[in-house]
Parts: C-alpha cells; structure tokens; sequence
C-alpha cells in the first residue's frame, strides 16, 4: 500500500529526511516511533503530499505520490489531481482540525457532500453510522466546542473515514487528549486495525504499538535507525539507540 524508496526531505539547509525506504503492505498497521524532531510527521505528510519530496520515489497503492512518470522523468501533478488523489487518504491530525461551526454530523458530513458530491440524505445516513462506530452516535448534533478532546478526536476519525479511504494516517493522535481520554480514542483505532484498514501511525504509545502495529519503525534524525516486528523492536532492540530512548519513555 505505501512504498518509500530513499525518500528525502529539505527545509531549507535542514534534511529532514535522509533517504527514508519504508513498505507497508495492504492492512498492515505500520507504528513510527522516535524523538521530536526525528522526520516521523514529515514523512507522515509527504505520504499524502502535504509536503513535497526533495528526492526519492514515494508511492502509495502503486501510484506516485504527487507526480507521474513519462519516460523516466518525474512530472509534478496539477494540485486538482493531488486532491483527487488524496482522496483515498484520510489523515487525522494531533490538533482535530474540526469546523467549530459545523455539529460533529456535519462535520463529518462535509467532505462526500462537498468533495464527493454525495446527496445529502445519503451523506447524513453514512456520518451517523460512523458516529455511532466511533461511539459517538449520541453526540451527532454536538459542537466541538460541546465535546471532549477525546470526543472531538473521534469525530475527527469518523470525518476521515466518511470519504472510504484505502489508507489512514495518524499523526500523534492522542498525544494532545488528558490521560484518561486516550484509551478511548485507541479503542477506535484498535478496531480500524482489527477490520483490515492500512495504518500508518506516528504515536508515543509503546503499548499501542507493540499490541496492535504489525511493524514498529524507529527513526532519529531523518534516518530509519530500526524496524520490524514491534514484539522485537520494542523488547529486545537491536540498536543502542533504540533501547535509549526506550529507557527514557517506558
């Protein structure tokens, strides 16, 4: 589903990312751990084109990520077929990012309204089955300003699935929510791995990860210093610098 192959990134004289190869195959949860600063939301953006590469190929479901190839050169494609393309790739965000305006229905109702030109009784029926699976069925005349951080980020879950994606990105999910509204917002997440959905998640949570992630990448400084299967990575590392910053977050 996602192929990275010596994926770079530059801002500025800064590389983010230094020739990054990564594969996540179709239904795998793939887990990016790894210190601030270390690339994980940059790659995490570049998969959906939020950030253009500066090197590398990217491709997700065997389409180039913001560009084609015509005899053997890269072509940048037009932002219209970005979108189109993005379309199949939800991303929840560590902020929410909801319409404060909107109720969490409409909210989640927006994008097929909008973007996918879905009938509106249509689109409401599908927002009010994902917000009753994301345990939220109650709240769906609610506005953000009405809900939890775990709350609001669950609808922001709900919104991201409303377009049927293929792939789903997370970006710190919980890392903004009070302890004792994580849990909840795991669960969801726990359940999406658990009926198939491709995940790629940048998190902090050790025990999310070597639960539910298929494969566990460790990143520091723009570089994939580890990966594999997160009972291995997570336990019994291989490198010291893995089992550094292990120390410091188990």
């Amino acid at each position: 589903m996602v192929h990275a192959q010596g994926v770079r990134k530059n801002f500025g004289r800064l590389e983010v990312l230094q020739g990054i190869d990564l594969t996540v195959e179709r239904g795998q949860v793939c887990c990016l751990l790894g210190p601030s600063g270390s690339g994980k939301s940059t790659l995490l953006r570049c998969i959906n084109h939020l950030e253009k590469i500066d090197g590398g190929r990217l491709a997700v479901d065997g389409d180039l990520v913001g560009y084609r190839q015509h005899g053997g050169k890269l072509y940048e494609l037009r932002e219209r077929e970005v979108a189109a393309r993005r379309r199949d790739i939800g991303m929840v965000f560590q902020r929410f990012n909801l319409f404060p305006h909107m109720t969490a229905l409409e909210n989640v109702m927006e994008a097929p309204v909008r973007v996918a030109r879905a009938g509106k009784a249509e689109a409401r029926a599908r927002a009010q089955e994902l917000l009753d699976r994301v345990g939220l069925g109650d709240r769906a005349g609610h506005y953000p300003a009405q809900l939890s951080g775990g709350q609001q980020q669950r609808v922001a879950i709900a919104r991201a699935l409303a377009m049927e994606p293929k792939l789903m990105l997370f970006d710190e999910p919980t890392s903004a929510l009070d302890p004792e509204l994580v849990g909840d917002v795991l669960d969801v997440m726990r359940q999406l791995a658990a009926d198939g959905m491709t995940m790629v998640v940048v998190t902090h949570e050790i025990g999310f990860a070597r639960e539910v992630g298929d494969t566990a990448v460790f990143m520091d400084e723009g570089v994939v210093v580890e990966a594999g299967d997160p009972r291995q990575v997570l336990v019994e590392p291989r490198q010291e610098r893995t089992r550094a910053f292990l120390s410091k977050v188990l």
